[in-house]
């Protein structure tokens, strides 16, 4: 049995699940792809972006059904979800795009990028 710390980061913990991402740079743009099948974007996804942190947070609504017995599994995710991600240094907040497509909510956040020295640059030491 895991405890319950463990079982949090999992996702496992009672009424909480955590939203699975991949995460990657594609040039100047942190790029970040999060696992939502069978959500309403519209509806049931919220992103907020505050101190350089990214939220999301989404909710899968039971579908109302009359019948209910005959199930011999029920292993279907519902309720809600959320994932705070840290946003790469020099990440330009006011340009943030999201877009949803087969289930899958993909994020791109520009990143200034650092300027680069090819030259070598002597760095002076101060001493008392």
């Amino acid at each position: 049995m895991r405890t319950m710390p463990m079982r949090r980061l999992l996702g496992e913990a009672p009424g909480e699940a955590v939203i699975r991402v991949d995460e990657y740079r594609d040039d100047d743009t942190q790029v970040i792809r999060a696992e939502l099948p069978g959500i309403d974007p519209d509806r049931d996804v919220r992103l907020t972006v505050s101190g350089g942190m990214l939220r999301i947070d989404a909710e899968r609504r039971v579908e109302e059904r009359t019948e209910e017995k005959g199930y011999t599994r029920r292993e279907l995710r519902y309720g809600s979800f959320s994932r705070t991600l840290p946003l790469a240094e020099g990440a330009t907040e006011d340009d943030i795009t999201a877009g949803y497509k087969d289930g899958v909510l993909e994020i791109r956040v520009p990143v200034a990028s650092a300027e680069v020295r090819n030259e070598p640059r002597k760095i002076r030491v101060e001493h008392g």
